[in-house]
């Protein structure tokens, strides 16, 4: 067991109604000036975007809207940190989904500093401080609420990094299930898949122990039982509040603690999909995972092999309760195909033409050579590749 150190210091506040009963005494405490950052509209639809300016009718309220989904450097972290410079913010109030929040981490930390904001983004400069952060999280997916990073992409360099720092740790997040209820089904599914495939890049790692596999397998159980729940019944609010809890811890690193590190080659691989062509992050996921165990499966050899075989294995046996790799590796491929998840890069507008361009960019960018199992250029273009085809072909 690996050593660790380890805090979160983000409050929690989860259930029902919370927001109506607590979001006024949080705010208190963190001053006047208030950026509210969000998405695209759903929330004004909801009426939560009016609950929370009546919550808030005493603060100075300033506004970044229409925050997109792969959230932008520019125009949207750039202009939330120019709003921040000018109006001296106290505090931002992020309210949406995760890409909301990243995108709000990003400009808290920017905000902070004299530096190139995309210097802060790519930690050239260091984050020393942040505006804190309070979130309103209205979709179960990426664990952002719960965790100091975020993903960021650049569109004119076709780049999607992760920024990471402790400064960035929302202070309090709001969580209520109840805000899932009316979300397009495909959303739901893709941050479902998006809370596997985090599970599953901590689960694939070369030393472990049980009471995180038994943590994360579990996790991951709860998952394919209660996505399938919330499709016939949207309004189950047991089954969507236990995909928020297991989403909220997605990505805090609680669920591998004294794990090694695996290196994270499913995100890698999939944030140049999104980065090149702005699919859904999730869909993403779901398509490379299956191929990427796939690859490693046929492509290793002596005792690295047999740690895979054990992975594999393992992850299937109690997740689905399969008994070998390759019936685990199809269990997992075929329960997205069947909750509705397309399952190749054709069923999502793409095409091989860009493959040998971003594997190059994926091998030159995201280290996936000191991966646990070591990916190389040709490695990654193979598993593009394998994503265009159907797992049966």
């Amino acid at each position: 067991m690996r050593n660790f150190d380890y805090q979160t210091p983000t409050r929690l506040i989860f259930g029902k109604d919370v927001v109506e009963k607590k979001l006024k005494g949080v705010m208190e405490q963190f001053g006047k000036r208030v950026l509210i950052t969000y998405g695209g509209g759903s929330i004004k639809r909801s009426g939560l975007y009016d609950q929370v300016l009546q919550i808030l009718q005493d603060k100075e309220i300033y506004e970044l809207p229409g925050i997109e989904p792969n959230p932008k450097f520019n125009p949207s972290v750039l202009d939330g940190v120019r709003i921040c410079k000018e109006k001296n913010i106290d505090v931002i109030l992020s309210v949406g989904g995760g890409s909301v929040l990243d995108c709000t981490k990003a400009i808290a930390g920017a905000a902070c500093s004299d530096a190139d904001p995309w210097d802060i983004v790519t930690s050239k400069v260091p984050t020393l401080k942040a505006i804190p952060i309070v979130d309103i999280i209205t979709l179960a997916a990426t664990g952002s609420e719960y965790d100091s990073g975020g993903v960021i992409s650049r569109t004119e360099t076709n780049d999607k990094l992760a920024y990471f720092s402790p400064h960035v740790f929302p202070a309090v997040s709001f969580i209520d299930p109840t805000y899932t209820f009316t979300l397009p089904v495909m959303q739901t599914l893709a941050g479902v898949a998006d809370c596997i495939n985090h599970i599953m890049e901590q689960y694939f790692c070369g030393e472990h122990i049980m009471m995180n596999d038994a943590f994360m397998e579990g996790a991951v159980k709860s998952l394919v039982k209660n996505v399938k729940t919330v499709l016939e019944e949207p309004e189950n609010y047991d089954a969507r509040a236990e995909i928020f809890y297991a989403t909220t811890l997605g990505c805090n690193g609680i669920y591998s603690l004294g794990n090694s590190h695996s290196g994270w080659p499913m995100h890698a691989i999939e944030h140049a999909l999104s980065g090149h062509y702005d699919i859904t992050h999730g869909v993403g996921l779901a398509i490379v995972t299956p191929r990427w165990m796939r690859h490693i499966l046929q492509a290793t050899t002596g005792q690295l092999h047999e740690q895979v075989v054990e992975r594999i294995t393992s992850f299937g046996n109690h997740v689905f309760g399969t008994d070998t790799p390759e019936e685990s590796i199809q269990a997992i491929h075929d329960f997205y195909e069947g909750i509705g998840i397309p399952m190749t890069l054709q069923e999502v507008g793409i095409d091989d033409s860009r493959i040998d361009e971003m594997a190059r960019h994926i091998a030159q960018n995201e280290g996936l050579d000191k991966a646990w199992v070591p990916l190389h250029e040709e490695d990654i273009a193979a598993i593009l590749r394998d994503c265009q085809v159907a797992m049966n072909n």
